[in-house]
């Protein structure tokens, strides 16, 4: 007896109760089988030219390409087949760290999930996007993505040469954490020290340089924030490097 007639068992043949079940399962395989042919659609149709359109939104947080490094989020090169949360470097969240211990990798099915909606795939994330919701967007992106983890990988963090730029007298400056955390006070009304990002970006775990570049361009009102500008105007150089020093030292949730 083959599996359709074992499924179909009791029904008289001919009977409207046979006849539904017949058709049920036929339609369980055809729907299995058009599954497996639409899921390598998503690793081959993305455009990687497109991708890298799309992907200057993501440069904020995000380098790729030679020389990228780790910013407030880590840089994206070799990604694929990379388990989550594993990038030397840089302070993940618990939530992802785990996802990794438990054998998650970046490909396109991963990422394509991730990008949609990145809170509800992985909750706890630090990351404060809200997802793409266009899946051919999502495609040309991780295009994009997989020709990068194609290419020679970004030089390790600890490289890094500071050059001369905003903020580079603090950058050189080793902050006093205890210091920082009593600044601190006026952040964490907006930011929480959770690393919850609900609507504010997380600020918790960023790394030094970044943090330093970004108040001082607030500072410079390089960027246009009247909060941000108003809380930056009197900070000098030890102060800036003591925020920054307590905010990276703690470990996000």
């Amino acid at each position: 007896m083959d599996q359709t007639q074992k499924n179909t068992a009791g029904f008289c043949a001919g009977s409207p109760d046979w006849k539904h079940a017949a058709w049920t399962q036929a339609t369980i395989w055809i729907a299995g089988a058009m599954l497996l042919l639409a899921a390598p659609a998503m690793a081959s149709d993305g455009d990687p030219i497109k991708g890298e359109k799309l992907f200057r939104a993501c440069k904020a947080c995000h380098q790729v390409g030679t020389n990228a490094r780790n910013g407030v989020g880590p840089h994206l090169d070799g990604l694929f087949e990379r388990p989550a949360g594993t990038l030397e470097g840089f302070k993940y969240s618990s939530a992802m760290k785990k996802l990794g211990s438990e054998g998650m990798v970046w490909n396109e099915f991963s990422l394509d999930l991730y990008l949609e909606k990145p809170r509800e795939y992985v909750p706890g994330t630090r990351m404060s996007y809200r997802g793409m919701p266009g899946r051919q967007d999502r495609t040309h992106i991780i295009a994009y993505l997989r020709e990068l983890s194609k290419a020679e990988p970004a030089s390790k963090p600890e490289l890094e040469t500071v050059t001369p730029e905003m903020g580079a007298v603090a950058m050189q400056i080793n902050g006093d954490m205890a210091y920082g955390e009593y600044l601190s006070s006026e952040c964490v009304t907006c930011h929480q020290v959770s690393g919850r990002a609900d609507g504010i970006p997380s600020i918790i775990g960023w790394p030094k340089k970044p943090f330093i570049r970004a108040l001082f361009e607030y500072k410079t009102n390089v960027r246009s924030h009247q909060v941000m500008q108003n809380m930056t105007v009197n900070l000098g150089n030890e102060e800036i490097a003591a925020l920054a020093a307590y905010f990276g030292s703690i470990d996000p949730q």
